[in-house]
């Protein structure tokens, strides 16, 4: 092995470097839950790997400085988006100036600017593609960056280039890429993997916590009510009756949330029935109607209907909560205009309940914390619904999916699986319902 290639591979090490660095993070993060160390994080692989591989290079030569920074930029931009995107190639063009004001810089402003163009682009694909296609994208991108750059030398520039040195260059790019981009997604999996322990250990605390004391402090309520209810009934001054009232009501709510807890506690159902989806939509809609009259929003129901009928097992009536929970935190996200769409369809055996709303969004964050315990976006709320809603739904093996753009608003897709299904009477129908 020649001292050029070992060079390259003692430029590659660097970038393995800082992703073993973001993975040291992630999981100093986790084992100190240091909630401070935020998206940040995801800049320290490119940024490090840049600015070393670009200071420390493989080879110097009259016009040319030879390094592996190709890597860190398209992993970088594809990973980060425009604004990290953006920052690596302010770096590359600053320390490829100071390297020296020649025909590589030259060569370097054009192939960065043009190739970041494609990848700042293609980075709003990147996340939601599979392994596979994330493999194939970089090394698409990495082929075509070198070979950009050695048109823009010869035919531009007229630079003359060692064909084995370029060989084994082009290589190492190659294999550099794909170990890189491989490494990144096992570190993300990890990430996403203790988060999901993290969450985990929260909701079985909570889980413990009240399940051992729900039917402690339910059993004197009932009490309390019965001897409140029986004073309200009774000889009692107009003042008497009216405590007594104030104080049933109270005592409802305070029962209302502790069936919360224990319906989390207990996601299992003490009742399985079979659930129309379709009629516990409207139901939990018609429910939710007064409350978006009052703060100007329009109710769009859509139902998809298709001579049949689609039936998922649960509890129907901590069905229709979940749904109507759901809802009402659409419609309190909303300003006094906006429309929130509720819309049914199935797939194959999976029924698609879209509740999508025109609020204020959240962020990847607090998307991620969604039903964690006395988590809320709200300035007056525990997370308590969402939590519960969420119990709900893995009670009826379901799952809930959360999109959400800051601004512009969130959409919760719930997929239950179907138990069976219906004929029906009628021919296809598209329902569509505004208030």
């Amino acid at each position: 092995m020649d001292l050029l290639t070992k060079d390259l591979l003692i430029n590659f090490l660097f970038i393995l470097l800082s992703l073993f660095l973001v993975q040291m993070v992630y999981l100093i993060k986790y084992a100190y839950r240091l909630e401070e160390i935020k998206g940040w994080v995801i800049g320290i692989f490119p940024v490090i790997s840049l600015i070393l591989c670009m200071l420390i290079p493989v080879a110097l030569d009259k016009n040319f400085v030879w390094d592996l920074r190709w890597i860190p930029f398209i992993l970088g931009g594809l990973i980060g988006g425009f604004r990290l995107g953006f920052l690596q190639l302010l770096l590359v063009l600053i320390i490829r100036y100071f390297q020296g004001n020649d025909v590589g810089f030259y060569v370097t402003a054009i192939t960065f600017t043009f190739i970041g163009v494609f990848v700042f682009f293609l980075s709003k694909y990147y996340l939601q593609m599979n392994i596979k296609q994330k493999v194939a994208l970089s090394l698409a991108l990495i082929i075509f960056a070198l070979f950009s750059s050695l048109f823009v030398s010869i035919h531009i520039f007229g630079a003359s280039l060692d064909n084995l040195f370029w060989t084994k260059y082009v290589a190492i790019h190659i294999i550099g890429i794909s170990i890189s981009t491989l490494l990144w997604e096992v570190i993300q999996t990890n990430f996403q993997v203790l988060q999901k322990l993290v969450k985990a250990e929260k909701l079985q605390i909570v889980s413990h916590l009240a399940a051992s004391i729900s039917h402690e402090v339910r059993n004197p309520l009932t009490v309390s009510r019965g001897f409140i209810q029986m004073l309200s009934e009774g000889e009692a001054t107009q003042a008497r009756k009216e405590y007594a009232i104030i104080a049933l009501q109270e005592l409802d709510r305070a029962t209302e949330v502790i069936n919360d807890y224990l319906t989390f506690a207990k996601p299992a159902f003490d009742i399985e029935e079979n659930i129309n989806i379709n009629e516990e939509i409207q139901h939990a809609v018609n429910v939710i109607i007064p409350l978006a009259n009052m703060n100007g929003i329009q109710v769009k129901l859509s139902l998809v209907d298709d001579h049949h009928y689609y039936v998922a097992k649960g509890d129907r009536k901590k069905f229709q909560q979940c749904l109507i929970n759901i809802m009402k935190n659409g419609i309190e996200s909303m300003s006094n205009h906006g429309e929130i769409k509720i819309h049914l369809n199935y797939e194959g055996t999976t029924i698609h309940i879209n509740i999508q709303d025109e609020g204020t969004g959240m962020t990847q964050e607090q998307i991620d914390r969604l039903g964690e315990p006395y988590f809320t976006t709200k300035e007056k709320g525990t997370g308590l619904g969402m939590m519960v809603s969420f119990s709900i739904i893995k009670g009826m093996n379901g799952n809930i999916h959360v999109t959400s753009e800051h601004g512009k608003g969130t959409c919760f897709s719930i997929l239950l699986p179907v138990s069976s299904m219906s004929d029906r009477m009628t021919q296809d129908t598209h329902f569509t319902k505004m208030v």
